[in-house]
């Protein structure tokens, strides 16, 4: 498929027995200030079909800034508070996650899944300690069928919400799939993938189809995100690139769009 695949030399590529699937911002809003529930409700059914023949998902959203606005605007003091302050997003980040988790834990009812949240911050998977009980977690909760989704404790996560980019969670989705062994690492966003140059800008842009070595040109293909609604951008997707090849678990970038 689309996407670049960082990986082992060419074999057979067996079917993965568990994928961290990472939800991009621009996905999940269709680009907008409001969360897409057309465009989540069917990347839902095909992790529920996945599941269905076997598959273990576990999914790290964001979105829960997004998600935030409608209730802040419902808020009577939604005044108070200075936009564009790291207050102001935390604030947005809070009001945000109920929905987003509301939305999840609906649609994903549909297909007779049952979701499990979890908050977790990289620190979580820094120190040896926390990042076992996360692992044990984690794995509890995929041993009796459920769906993890997992988000950066955004109300804590102060640099990424204060502007200091870390990635809208590219590098947390590498690492829990590193944290729980997975097949592979899947970042859905509303790009093909990685290009020469960003389209958005340079029409003679190209999809580079695989991956295999992170060099100087594939830095400078990756160079500068197209917006600022969501954190991410092409370099924080090489950055989990990177350790994702570290942990030698394949990854893919891709369209949410994309079946």
């Amino acid at each position: 498929g689309k996407g670049q695949m960082p990986s082992m030399p060419r074999q057979q590529p067996k079917r993965p027995k568990r994928i961290v699937i990472k939800l991009g911002t621009n996905l999940l809003t269709g680009g907008n200030d409001s969360l897409d529930l057309g465009a989540i409700g069917a990347i839902v059914k095909q992790v529920a079909a996945v599941k269905a023949i076997g598959i273990e998902v576990l999914i790290v959203s964001s979105g829960a800034v997004a998600a935030g606005r409608g209730p802040l605007l419902r808020t009577p003091g939604s005044v108070r508070l200075q936009r564009g302050t790291v207050a102001y997003r935390q604030a947005l980040a809070a009001l945000g996650q109920p929905q987003l988790m509301m939305m999840f834990e609906r649609l994903f009812a549909e297909s007779g899944v049952e979701v499990a949240q979890a908050m977790i911050s990289r620190g979580d998977l820094q120190s040896r300690v926390r990042y076992l009980n996360v692992r044990n977690t984690l794995e509890a909760l995929l041993s009796i069928g459920a769906v993890p989704v997992l988000n950066e404790n955004d109300v804590v996560a102060v640099e990424e919400l204060a502007g200091e980019v870390y990635g809208d969670n590219d590098r947390l989705s590498a690492m829990v799939a590193n944290a729980v062994d997975a097949d592979l690492l899947l970042l859905l966003g509303d790009m093909d993938g990685l290009y020469t140059a960003d389209p958005h800008v340079d029409r003679k842009a190209k999809l580079i189809s695989t991956v295999s070595e992170i060099n100087g040109d594939i830095e400078k293909a990756a160079r500068g995100p197209h917006d600022n609604l969501g954190s991410g951008g092409m370099a924080s997707k090489l950055e989990a690139a990177r350790l994702s090849m570290d942990s030698g678990i394949p990854m893919v970038i891709a369209s949410g769009r994309v079946e």
